[in-house]
């Protein structure tokens, strides 16, 4: 029995020669963050701790004057901005796990933190949203006069607050879904608060107390058409479905057009996390083992053309040598 191994450009591949042609390589290629890279993770930590204190202070101020003017809007957004100081906390936390190495348990460290930080920011949105609408419909059959000078005032500095923490992660948001979670999470706000002092100019000109709920209702369905996208995304990358950014069929064809691959199988694409993808692939090269040289290469290729980063392949040299995993339906 020969044994191989290659060590070099951060990849390592194995070739086993078991006697009867049957070969299995594996290809690594880890890029850590390095600068240059499009799937580094931008480091949102300054961003993320500035918006908690910024929204920490507002929440206090809010709920201050919503107390001391008895408006139930005030209170209510208050309490909805203490949720988006929750999702900010949730996100922060997970970008910051995200970063820790791999254990013998954790095996590719805690990255995928950020799906579920991704999947419980979605949640937490949507929970808000539906604390908004119920507060809507009981104003909407109990009307109650409202301070609408109040309401301009903290409304107008919940605006500046939270489109200034939106803007911090707008550079992410494409990039990252937790970040995204983050920037939703602000932006979401930022509308609500443009609603309320909206809303509080027609009440003053007007007098018509019902303005109030119905803007609230238009916001919330504004709110659940940003965030589905983010709900069903965060959803599928926790299935370890393909990320959205990454075709299939083209990973497919990609491995299939490379020199001496006549078929593949046990093809999966999954997300270690919101910004990393990972691969694994049986391939069927008949006409021999290509060496090193070309797991690493094809390693490199797969990030640089498929935006796939962790990589692991294995070669099959003998037709005669059925693979149990060679069925579509196995995995």
């Amino acid at each position: 029995m020969t044994e191989a191994h290659s060590h070099g450009n951060h990849g390592h591949s194995h070739a086993h020669d078991h006697g009867h042609g049957h070969s299995h390589g594996h290809s690594h290629e880890h890029t850590h963050g390095h600068a240059g890279h499009s799937h580094a993770p931008q480091d949102f930590g300054r961003a993320f701790a500035i918006g908690i204190i910024l929204n920490t202070l507002f929440v206090i101020v809010e709920a201050g004057y919503g107390f001391f003017s008895n408006s139930m809007a005030l209170l209510a957004d208050a309490g909805h901005n203490l949720s988006d100081v929750l999702g900010l906390l949730v996100a922060w936390v997970a970008a910051v796990l995200a970063k820790r190495p791999p254990t013998a348990r954790y095996t590719y460290g805690l990255r995928s933190s950020s799906i579920l930080a991704a999947l419980a920011n979605a949640v937490l949105l949507l929970v808000a949203v539906g604390a908004i609408i119920l507060e809507a419909i009981q104003r909407l059959l109990n009307p109650e006069p409202v301070a609408g000078m109040t309401m301009i005032v903290v409304a107008a500095i919940g605006i500046l607050i939270n489109g200034f923490t939106a803007w911090l992660f707008m550079s992410g948001k494409d990039g990252d879904l937790n970040i995204r979670g983050a920037y939703l999470h602000m932006a979401a706000d930022a509308a609500i608060s443009a609603g309320v002092v909206v809303a509080g100019l027609v009440i003053l000109m007007t007098g018509w107390q019902w303005v109030d709920p119905v803007v609230s209702l238009v916001i919330a369905v504004v709110i659940i058409w940003g965030t589905w996208g983010l709900l069903r995304g965060s959803l599928a990358m926790s299935l370890a479905a393909v990320p959205s950014n990454v075709d299939p069929d083209h990973v497919r064809a990609f491995l299939l057009k490379q020199p001496g691959v006549s078929a593949l199988h046990d093809l999966h694409i999954w997300p270690i996390s919101t910004t990393e993808t990972a691969l694994t692939v049986h391939l069927c090269m008949f006409g021999g083992h290509p060496g090193d040289g070309f797991l690493v290469q094809l390693a490199q290729e797969l990030e640089i053309h498929c935006s796939i980063h962790h990589a692991t392949v294995q070669i099959e040299t003998d037709p005669n040598t059925v693979c149990v995993l060679a069925a579509d339906h196995m995995v």
